[in-house]
């Protein structure tokens, strides 16, 4: 099929350029609207956590999943709450903060006279602010910046028995620079990593041929952020889609039409015409290129599945990163190949025989050592599989959050008083007004809890429902936090009409709904990928073994994140920040989409070339020397590409995109070096004459032809 659309598109060359010059200027068009059509907001499948939080926001307009502003004063030396004028402090204190934003919710320990706000010695004491919302509720609520601002200069206007107030809060530990917040953006990120794979291209061709494959790349990034703002009329996208479109498109674009270029070049060099050598790498590089389009479109189901609208969109997006990089190398690289491949490729700098040579060597190194090579891999991946049996999913940890000036010093302050960083991110309950005092006293006697506390007045009870705010004596975000919200909630559900929200709460839902339908999704992905490897290799050990190093690799890539930003493993060395304490709780299933896919690019790319050697030489190891030393540099070519765009990625202010970049990055370092480089050749050639193994019913049952050796 592949080479009968490329004998029509090389039959119509003018309309199939003007076609894609035309979208691609439409493209551009849509690629300056996009971003203002992109949303940071999302709903959230229904949960008890996701009601409760949902009833506080709709009868208070404050607080639920939105983690709250905290201001904090610390006393002098041998100075307590209980000396005279300092309730009358803390209530003036109230005062400001209610003036700066109308509708807060606050409570200190000036209005209620309860020891939850203040620490055990008597000197630091907290007021809690839950500033009104304007949007609704999402797995990453934020308090806009004006409205944390206002609460700062209230607070820097107050005094506490002549101690200074400082603001804290993760909306004010979050904060980016202005400066900082507009740098880099993902054109300037675009642009340095079209640079980098300029550079690795130039390396790999030696010519003037280096500029197609990125040529490529600049139609389909556009033509893809012009689908997305289309997408972004049907539901709501992502603001990380950018980044994946820009990226990812980036390096699959160059990668497809790499291959292709690739296998061109080596017709031509056997003796074949230019039209011809295009129709030849069509048919066999071409069909590659289709067949990893696909399984990358596959991975993506995972999320699109799924009841979350915040991946549901990113997969949507991601979706259209593969089909667009198909669509332009097997449709516009044709003619760009008929029209300027000769003329560009006709000074080399140097010959390719020489890499060639040198991953044959590699690739007989590898099999006459190949249980050293499958143990030493194993050992590898295994490991870094058992790291990712610990990961723990959530929101960083306050202390990893950074932050500078008042809302350091703040949490600072609350860490060192006993009081922790739990008031960052309370649990808020919703009781029975009558019975919301009752219902406080039982929570505070949970295990795990330091206090609770049911304030007084018409911001924290309307009548009918009351809110409570716990707090935990841990961090809600670290392991003993999320104990404690758990056995609060546990609490919870023996007291008539109560019910736990707050964030942490909200999380470990969204994680339930997730990963808790995962092992069924996997199941099917894989099912789907096996059935269209098996047409692709004509074998059922193949597809087996390469879905099965997919998932390793995938895994693996998970113990890796969870190295670096809950472990803190070269955190700071690389990202210049503080380990998160947790790895942010979606991005293990992006990863997953899009690992489970790109390595099984590299997979097709390999594996199909080593099934070409081997029909024509009937010889598995010769094959598999063969087919490395065609593949091998092209395969840790694109693997540096793709790695290169997330490693500019990873320059985003944003930690949760630094997070996803880093398994996307890691992800493609270790499927190249460690599977696609070791473990594939070598159990291809342990397997032997099991590699091609087609049983006769599983072939007439899924039309499978008959392999052509020769």
């Amino acid at each position: 099929m592949n080479e009968s659309l490329t004998r029509w598109i090389l039959s119509h060359k003018s309309l199939v350029a003007l076609f894609w010059v035309a979208l691609t200027f439409a493209g551009f068009f849509g690629s300056s609207q996009v971003t203002d059509a992109l949303d940071e907001q999302f709903s959230m499948p229904s949960s008890s956590a996701f009601a409760v939080n949902q009833e506080i926001e709709e009868r208070f307009g404050s607080g639920g999943a939105t983690p709250p502003l905290v201001a904090v004063a610390t006393l002098p030396a041998g100075a307590d709450v209980n000396e005279p004028g300092m309730r009358a402090d803390l209530r003036q204190l109230e005062r400001q903060l209610a003036a700066a934003m109308p509708g807060a919710r606050i409570a200190s320990y000036g209005s209620t006279g309860e020891r939850a706000y203040v620490s055990d010695d008597g000197r630091t004491t907290f007021a809690i602010v839950h500033p009104r919302l304007e949007q609704g509720l999402g797995p990453d609520p934020e308090i806009a910046p004006e409205t944390v601002e206002a609460a700062r200069r209230a607070a820097a206007e107050a005094e506490v028995g002549g101690a200074e107030v400082l603001l804290t809060g993760r909306p004010a530990l979050e904060e980016v620079p202005e400066a900082e917040a507009e740098e880099p953006s993902f054109l300037s990120e675009t642009l340095v990593a079209g640079i980098a794979a300029l550079f690795v291209l130039i390396f790999v061709f030696a010519s003037a041929l280096a500029v197609v494959p990125l040529l490529m790349a600049v139609v389909a990034i556009p033509v893809t952020l012009l689908a997305v703002l289309g997408l972004t009329e049907l539901t709501s996208v992502s603001f990380i889609v950018l980044f994946l479109c820009s990226l990812i498109g980036l390096g699959l674009a160059i990668d497809y039409a790499l291959i292709v270029v690739m296998r061109w070049r080596e017709e031509r060099d056997r003796g074949a015409g230019n039209e011809e050598a295009i129709a030849l790498a069509a048919r066999t590089a071409g069909r590659a290129v289709l067949f990893s389009g696909t399984t990358v479109a596959i991975g993506l189901l995972a999320a699109v599945v799924l009841p979350i609208p915040f991946l549901r969109s990113m997969a949507y997006g991601g979706l259209l990163i593969p089909l667009v990089s198909v669509a332009v190398a097997l449709t516009l690289l044709p003619v760009v190949l008929a029209k300027f491949g000769p003329w560009a490729d006709r000074r080399r700098l140097r010959r390719s025989e020489r890499a060639e040579r040198h991953w044959a060597a590699w690739a007989r190194l590898v099999i006459r050592h190949r249980l050293a090579a499958v143990l030493a891999s194993l050992a590898i991946l295994l490991g870094l599989v058992g790291v990712a049996s610990g990961m723990l999913l959530g929101e960083p940890e306050a202390a990893a959050l950074g932050g500078k000036g008042d809302a350091e010093a703040g949490l600072q302050a609350l860490e060192a008083s006993g009081i922790g960083a739990a008031p960052l991110t309370p649990i808020e309950a919703l009781a029975p007004s009558g019975g919301a005092a009752g219902a406080a006293r039982t929570l505070a006697e949970v295990d795990g809890v330091r206090a609770a506390t049911a304030p007084p007045g018409e911001a924290w009870s309307d009548g009918g429902r009351a809110v409570i705010d716990v707090f935990a004596a841990s961090d809600t975000a670290s392991t003993e936090g999320r104990d404690t919200v758990a056995a609060v909630r546990d609490a919870a559900d023996e007291l008539p009409g109560v019910g736990v929200g707050g964030s942490t709460a909200l999380i470990e839902d969204w994680v339930d709904d997730v990963y808790g339908s995962f092992p069924l999704m996997l199941g099917l992905i894989a099912l789907i990928t096996f059935l269209l490897l098996v047409r692709a290799f004509r074998s059922i050990v193949l597809p087996l073994k390469a879905v099965a190093m997919n998932l390793l690799s995938v895994f693996a890539t998970w113990g890796v994140m969870t190295l670096v930003w809950q472990h803190g493993f070269g955190t700071e060395l690389l990202f210049g920040s503080e380990p998160t304490g947790s790895v942010a709780f979606w991005s293990p299933m992006i990863v997953f989409a899009f690992i489970y896919g790109l390595s099984m690019d590299y997979e097709v790319f390999i594996l199909a070339r080593i099934r070409e050697e081997y029909e024509r030489t009937g010889s598995t190891d010769e094959a598999v020397v063969r087919g490395i030393a065609s593949t091998g540099r092209l395969v840790t070519s694109a693997a540096l590409i793709v790695f290169l765009a997330f490693a500019s990625m990873a320059t985003a202010p944003e930690v949760d995109v630094k997070v996803l970049a880093t398994g996307l990055g890691a992800g493609v370092l270790l499927d190249a070096l460690v599977v696609r480089s070791l473990l594939v050749p070598a159990t291809v050639s342990w397997l032997g004459r099991w590699n091609w193994w087609m049983p006769d019913p599983v072939r007439r049952l899924l039309r499978v032809p008959e392999p052509v050796r020769g």
